[in-house]
């Protein structure tokens, strides 16, 4: 596994203290994933929409055209 080095405010430092209980590199881990996931998801959406106005002009796009754009390839 990698690691990464976090900088953070004293005061927050401070807080995270008073919390010890919490396995902040497991939250910390979860919600950068979660950023990932929602990023992609975006990135699937935007795609989607593109396609979607090349179509409405006329300008259709193949299903493996899709996949690539989507980079789906290894998943199907």
């Amino acid at each position: 596994m990698a690691n990464i080095t976090l900088s953070i405010p004293e005061i927050l430092h401070a807080r995270m203290q008073e919390h010890s209980e919490y396995k902040w590199s497991e939250i910390a881990r979860k919600a950068i994933e979660q950023k990932i996931d929602e990023a992609e998801f975006l990135d699937d959406l935007r795609a989607i929409s593109k396609a979607e106005k090349e179509h409405k002009k006329g300008r259709t796009t193949s299903h493996r055209q899709l996949i690539k754009e989507l980079g789906l390839e290894n998943e199907l």
